[in-house]
């Protein structure tokens, strides 16, 4: 019979804590903080040459104006709420662009593109580790077509959040009607950061999660971005970085938020992936005796608790009970977490006995590491405890941990080896 579930808080806090600390493990193996900077970096690279065409749509606008109204009030309106007037007197934006260096911002911005999309599809293959390769054209035109896309999208949710700013500050329209059409914008803006997100999480696996898993935590990747961005403001302030760093200041000073921006996306998708594990690595602790081999303290107490996973897989069966039957075709293993079983197999003399099992021993997985039917009876010796482990959690387990794999294969040995020899 299943084992009654425990209280939703206690399961649920052991459950938070061992994804915490999943998640913070992977990320510092595969190196995320690595990823990030040079994320970073290739965005910074974009960045640059997106100035120097802002740049020529501001001299452009600046023609327009002299015979247009809304043009004028737009072009106030950028230089009102971007403060335009003070980047250009850093130098972030040049007064005059030239055509040439324009065709080398848009060739840089293509290469940098690339860099950058192809520097995401290497953390998320990282992250979600898999062994199948991408399609090698849409690995080559993705790049030149998602960043550009991205970006323009970008700014005109922003151009139109500076605009209604600026009318409702100069009351054009309104304030009441402005900050309604702000609050739109800014939603959708919103919006289409968390598609972006969600798609990048759901899509860019090659083992596509569930999609409500990848819509939650795109949604609290955007959470933290926004934290973030308020943590940013209020502590980091574009001066101090030129005063200590000069004119590279600016730069400095974008190269950092970015680095922080993509930790935070990374680190989120650890998370999502962590998700899917976290029951694995705790099965694994636990199969590996406690804390598992080489073990910290931390880690120890993380997974010292076992209840949950008692009260998702565990299972109770009486003295007596026949748990595996010989000639079966189920795949399920089990692990004995508590009571005594004995081990049987028929012949032309009748039923004998193989062996015995103790505690915190795995057992049934023959039947699914050689695809074969049972090969022994397992009858309980007392009250039985088990853990019931379908086919798809011992792949899982298999594939996660080397330890535990060789220890299976050990046994696997032993006991056909025990089946060989019979009763000792």
């Amino acid at each position: 019979m299943r084992i009654p579930a425990l209280p939703p808080t206690h399961g649920s806090l052991s459950w938070l804590i061992q994804l915490a600390y999943t998640t913070l493990r992977l990320f510092g193996q595969n190196g995320l903080k690595n990823h990030a900077a040079a994320t970073a970096f290739y965005f910074l690279l974009s960045a640059t040459p997106l100035l120097l065409l802002l740049s020529y749509a501001l001299q452009l606008l600046g023609h327009i104006a002299e015979n247009s109204v809304p043009a004028t009030i737009l072009m106030a309106a950028l230089y009102n709420q971007l403060q335009l007037e003070s980047l250009t007197s850093l130098g972030f934006i040049p007064r005059q662009a030239q055509l040439a260096a324009g065709g080398v911002g848009l060739v840089t911005l293509v290469l940098s593109s690339r860099g950058l999309v192809n520097a995401v599809h290497g953390a998320f293959r990282i992250i979600f580790p898999d062994q199948n390769k991408r399609n090698l054209v849409v690995s080559w035109m993705l790049p030149l077509i998602i960043l550009p896309a991205l970006f323009l999208l970008m700014s005109v949710a922003a151009l139109a959040q500076v605009t209604l700013g600026f009318l409702a500050q100069n009351d054009f329209i309104g304030t009441g009607n402005a900050q309604v059409l702000q609050a739109l914008n800014s939603l959708f803006g919103f919006a289409m950061v968390w598609a972006l997100l969600f798609a990048a999480y759901w899509r860019l696996p090659r083992r596509h999660p569930r999609a409500r898993d990848a819509a939650a935590f795109s949604l609290a990747a955007i959470v933290s971005l926004g934290l973030l961005i308020a943590v940013f403001g209020a502590f980091f302030k574009l001066e101090n970085y030129l005063s200590l760093y000069g004119a590279l200041g600016g730069v400095v000073f974008v190269l950092i938020g970015a680095y922080f921006a993509f930790w935070l996306l990374y680190l989120w998708a650890q998370a999502l992936y962590a998700y899917g594990k976290v029951d694995i690595a705790a099965l694994e602790k636990l199969f590996l005796g406690g804390s598992g081999e080489g073990a910290s303290k931390l880690e120890a107490y993380v997974f010292g608790d076992d209840h949950r996973l008692l009260a998702k897989y565990g299972e109770i069966h009486p003295a007596g009970h026949e748990l595996i039957k010989e000639g079966d075709d189920s795949r399920i293993a089990y692990f004995l977490y508590a009571g005594h079983a004995l081990v049987y197999k028929d012949s032309e003399d009748g039923r004998r006995r193989l062996g015995e099992l103790n505690e915190g021993q795995l057992f049934g997985e023959m039947a699914y590491l050689l695809n074969e039917t049972r090969t022994a009876s397992v009858v309980a010796d007392t009250e039985l405890t088990v853990l019931a482990l379908p086919p798809h959690i011992m792949e899982e387990l298999m594939q996660h941990s080397a330890p535990l794999s060789r220890r299976i294969i050990d046994i696997l040995c032993k006991r056909l080896e025990r089946m060989n020899l019979g009763p000792r």
